[in-house]
């Protein structure tokens, strides 16, 4: 599949053909809950904790006498009904991620480009570079292209003043090719791909 390449400018600078391995794929929604389900989990800290009635600092002293109090027989201040005691059944530390194959993760990520493709939401630009860090002139080169949500994804190394200059515009984002994901372009809007990523991920699913 041929696809126009453009500048920055909106300008045409020629066409590039789009494997079909990668961008031609029939649309698989249960493969991107998957991965995105997979991707979140992973993200996830699971640094959350509360303190259980034996991490109570507190006396074990029982609370009255055995018998002809009136009330129940407590033996610890540190149970759950007490104020200041501990929880009963409160969440603990402990990683939140799932296994998902290496295989499924691929052919996620190739489906999300295929539904992108599919949906004409993918733009090849020639090359993601500017000269100045302008926020200002990245805006209207973005009205340019007509990109309001987008993600923009480069061959190697984001240019620096590239990804300065489109930093502090809402709804952008741009990473290296080792950083594409399912779920920021399922994300965005739009997906941008210099001619440097379309050839990166030629070059990994080969």
């Amino acid at each position: 599949m041929k696809t126009d390449v453009i500048t920055l400018d909106g300008k045409k600078a020629g066409d590039i053909q789009l494997s079909k391995d990668i961008f031609g794929l029939e649309a698989r929604a249960d493969i991107l809950h998957r991965v995105v389900t997979w991707q979140l989990n992973k993200r996830r800290a699971g640094t959350h904790a509360v303190k259980f009635r034996s991490d109570i600092a507190g006396t074990t002293k029982r609370v009255g006498k055995q018998k002809g109090g009136g009330t129940a027989r407590h033996g610890s201040r540190k149970s759950n009904i007490f104020r200041g005691g501990g929880r009963a059944f409160g969440p603990i530390v402990r990683s939140h991620a799932t296994k998902l194959p290496k295989k499924i993760r691929a052919l996620g990520l190739k489906t999300a480009l295929s539904a992108k493709a599919a949906s004409k939401k993918i733009v090849v630009l020639d090359s993601l570079s500017m000269k100045d860090a302008k926020t200002q002139g990245m805006i209207k080169k973005l009205d340019k292209l007509g990109l309001s949500s987008a993600l923009f994804v480069d061959g190697g190394e984001v240019d620096a003043n590239f990804g300065n200059a489109i930093n502090n515009v809402p709804k952008m984002n741009v990473l290296p090719i080792e950083g594409i994901n399912v779920y920021d372009i399922l994300k965005a809007d739009t997906l941008v791909l210099s001619k440097a990523a379309v050839a990166k991920l030629e070059e990994r699913f080969q």
